[in-house]
C-alpha cells in the first residue's frame, strides 16, 4: 500500500501551520481526484473519495476496486470546510461515506455540483436543498460566490460531452477563484472541440488534470492520457499542472512519469505531489 507524505494528525497539523501564511495559496492532494485547498484561512474540498466505499460495492464480483493507496484522513477530522465540490455523480467524486460525515461536522457546510446532479447530490450528501448550488456551463447560473470563493462551470467530456433532457451538462469542471489565484479542477474529462478556448481567459495558475487515461478493458469511462494532460494545461496557458486520478485503484491506474515528460518537452511547468503532500503557491505577479 501507498502511504501518504503525511496522514492523519501530521495533516491536520500541516493544514493548521498553513494558515501562518494566509496570503498564499495552500493546496493538498487527498488522493484519486480529491484535494484539499486553503486560501485566507477558508478551505475548499475538490471531488474528496475519503472512504472505502467503491471497494466494498466492487468486493467479490469480477470488478474489484481494490486500494493500493492509504487514506489521507477520515472526513469527519475535517471540522473546518467551507465548500465541497462534485464534478460528477461517479462515487469517487460523489460518496455519500464521505459527504455525509463531512456534513455533520461541518454545519452550513455548501455544495456546489453540476446542475443536471442536484438531486442526486442532495440525496447523497444528506444535506439541506437550500445548502447545495447546481451550475451549468451554458445555462444560468454558470457561476457563483460562496464566501470567500467563485465557481464557475465548465464542460468536461468523460468520455463523451453529455447532456440530461433539460440539456444540462452531466460531467463538468470547475474554475474556482480564490482571492487572486486562479485553479482549474477539470473533473473526469478527455479532449474536447472549444476546451482550450472556453479555458484560456480565465488566466488559470494551477490546472489539476487527471492522467489515467481510457482502456476498454476497464470497462469504465476514462480520461485523459498523461501527455495529454500535458498538452492541455500548455494550451490554456495554465502556469502550473498536477496530476491526479491515479494510485487509488488496481484496475484504473496509471504512472505519472509519461505527464512529466511532456511537461518537460512543451516546458509546461508541472508538480508531482504525493498522497498528503502540501503545494503552497505565494501570490501571483
Amino acid at each position: 500500500m501507498i502511504k501518504p507524505a503525511l496522514q492523519d494528525e501530521a495533516f491536520l497539523a500541516d493544514v493548521r501551520s498553513a494558515q501562518n501564511q494566509p496570503d498564499h495559496l495552500h493546496l493538498w492532494w487527498l488522493g484519486q481526484s480529491g484535494y484539499l485547498v486553503q486560501w485566507a484561512g477558508r478551505h475548499v474540498l475538490l471531488d474528496p473519495y475519503l472512504s472505502d466505499s467503491l471497494t466494498r460495492k466492487y468486493a467479490g464480483t469480477d470488478k474489484p476496486h481494490v486500494r493500493i493507496s492509504e487514506r489521507v484522513v477520515a472526513p469527519e477530522r475535517l471540522d473546518f470546510v467551507d465548500v465541497v465540490t462534485s464534478s460528477h455523480n461517479h462515487t469517487d467524486h460523489l460518496d455519500p461515506e464521505t459527504l455525509r460525515p463531512l456534513a455533520r461536522a461541518n454545519v452550513g457546510l455548501r455544495l456546489v455540483c453540476a446542475r443536471a446532479n442536484r438531486d442526486e447530490a442532495v440525496r447523497r450528501s444528506g444535506l439541506d436543498p437550500a445548502q447545495v448550488i447546481g451550475l451549468d456551463p451554458d445555462q444560468p447560473p454558470r457561476a457563483v460566490a460562496v464566501g470567500d470563493f467563485a465557481f464557475h462551470a465548465v464542460p468536461a467530456a468523460h468520455e463523451t460531452l453529455e447532456r440530461d433532457d433539460a440539456g444540462l451538462c452531466r460531467f463538468v469542471g470547475f474554475v474556482l477563484k480564490a482571492g487572486p489565484f486562479v485553479l482549474y479542477h477539470s473533473g473526469d474529462t478527455v479532449l474536447y472541440a472549444d476546451q482550450v478556448e472556453r479555458l484560456r481567459p480565465f488566466g488559470v495558475h494551477l490546472a489539476l488534470l487527471p492522467i489515467n487515461g481510457r482502456a476498454p478493458e476497464r470497462r469504465v469511462a476514462g480520461n485523459l492520457w498523461g501527455r495529454e494532460a500535458a498538452a492541455l494545461a500548455r494550451q490554456i496557458g495554465a502556469r502550473l499542472a498536477v496530476p491526479c486520478h491515479y494510485d487509488l485503484f488496481a484496475f484504473n491506474t496509471a504512472s505519472p512519469e509519461e505527464f512529466a515528460r511532456e511537461c518537460q518537452r512543451l516546458g509546461q511547468p508541472f508538480r508531482v505531489l504525493r498522497l498528503g503532500e502540501r503545494l503552497t503557491l505565494p501570490p501571483p505577479d
